[in-house]
């Protein structure tokens, strides 16, 4: 039976915090999860979920991992806790650590995150902050592994802002080997420390394409990713954002020109007729759905490699 092999670092506040090594452990791990091929009850284990923001796939995802692992799970809302209202997260984190075993946290800034960790004596998972997104990476690389089996001569293609989602695509594509080539507008590109670090990272330099061009970025792609143009917290630039990201729609025209098996993903949720159309999200090519359960999947492992 595989065994899981627990990872070197107490947390995962980002791709950069595994090895490539261990993300192909985490996926197989996910895999045999997935194909009931593997059955793990930690027992009596708690996770603590912190998030700051909304939540849809990530807080479901979280607590039913947990629950198929034996364990239980304490959704500590902002709102009706004592962080709403300015307790330190030094004080927080400290006090956690002797209710929960792990902590999951979705918030705004990677230094808070990093604070959190800082504090923690338990393992800390990075849930999304506005810098990056690593366990949904996680998910998309498993949907492409499913597809096309191993990750040689894939061709990866994000559309849209180069935001926390394309970020922890180029840092976890750089570990796995896989040509990432991101599309943004002008002025919308991504992190260029997480560019920086990705380059560093990659043995062939030529594997990472930043571009303002998506015409030119999918051509040949297996792979067709966008997402949301206004992430959680940017509200009041939604109107701007919708006039800068024109021609930056996932629609048929840029479907055609990427390769025949050329499959669709979206991290949702989907506003149809601005990052993508409704024909290309509801069309065969869609992956959309499968990407989504295997954030239950890896999160499973993920909690599994961190408790073990």
């Amino acid at each position: 039976m595989l065994q899981p092999i627990k990872l070197a670092n107490k947390n995962f506040l980002s791709s950069l915090d595994t090895t490539s090594e261990e993300i192909f452990h985490i996926l197989d791990i996910a895999k045999n999860f997935k194909n009931k091929n593997l059955n793990i009850e930690l027992k009596d284990k708690v996770l603590g979920l912190i998030f700051d923001k909304a939540s849809t796939r990530t807080r479901v995802s979280f607590q039913v991992a947990m629950s198929k692992l034996g364990c239980t799970t304490v959704d500590l809302n902002p709102t009706t806790s004592q962080i709403g209202r300015g307790e330190p997260i030094r004080d927080t984190a400290r006090v956690l650590s002797r209710y929960c075993d792990i902590l999951a946290i979705r918030t705004f800034k990677q230094s808070d995150l990093e604070e959190y960790a800082r504090w923690s004596s338990k393992p800390v998972i990075n849930a999304l902050t506005d810098l990056e997104h690593p366990c949904q990476a996680l998910a998309d690389y498993m949907t492409i592994q499913e597809e096309f089996v191993d990750f040689k001569n894939v061709v990866l293609t994000f559309i849209g802002d180069g935001n926390n989602v394309a970020n922890s695509l180029i840092l976890c594509g750089a570990l796995l080997g896989v040509e990432v080539r991101i599309a943004s507008p002008k002025g919308y590109e991504p992190n260029s420390l997480v560019i920086k670090k990705a380059y560093e990272i990659y043995k062939n330099k030529d594997l990472l394409k930043i571009t303002n061009d998506p015409n030119s970025a999918v051509l040949g792609a297996n792979v067709l990713y966008t997402d949301v143009w206004s992430s959680m917290g940017e509200e009041n630039q939604k109107e701007r954002k919708d006039r800068d990201f024109d021609g930056f729609t996932l629609d048929s025209d840029l479907l055609d020109k990427a390769a025949g098996n050329a499959i669709v993903l979206h991290c949702l949720p989907a506003y149809r007729g601005k990052e993508i159309s409704k024909e290309v999200f509801e069309s065969h090519r869609n992956r959309i759905f499968e990407q989504a359960e295997n954030r239950l999947h890896v999160q499973q492992a993920l909690l599994t490699l961190l408790l073990s």
